[in-house]
């Protein structure tokens, strides 16, 4: 039981990394593309949107985050009058979403061999 409750605690504080790897990487996209007016709010309603599409990819299929993600990102960077062309967009919130995911993947799956639960 012991167990269960570290890894409950673990993959909490991983799902709060994950949105805080994808806002600093959109504070990044941003600070790249020229934004310099309120860049930690837009960063954050950036980072909001795509997390949301993340999660929300994750519950219906995998891959969803993969397409749900970039597709959220792309959807706000439009409202945030960054000049930068959709298909660029797209791939710049694939990149974030990929990165995001795979840093935190990694260090679950540590944290999991880590208390001996894989």
């Amino acid at each position: 039981m012991f167990y269960r409750l570290i890894t409950l605690i673990g993959g909490l504080v991983f799902v709060a990394a994950l949105f805080g790897l994808i806002w600093f990487f959109c504070k990044k996209f941003l600070q790249h593309q020229g934004v310099t007016e309120q860049v930690d709010d837009r960063a954050t309603v950036l980072a909001t949107w795509t997390f949301a599409g993340v999660a929300v990819g994750l519950v219906f299929a995998v891959v969803g985050a993969f397409v749900l993600g970039p597709w959220a990102f792309y959807r706000t960077l439009r409202g945030h009058d960054v000049d930068i062309s959709d298909a660029a967009a797209i791939w710049w919130g694939l990149g974030i979403v990929v990165l995001s995911l795979g840093i935190v993947g990694a260090g679950f799956f540590g944290f999991l061999m880590l208390v001996g639960a894989y």
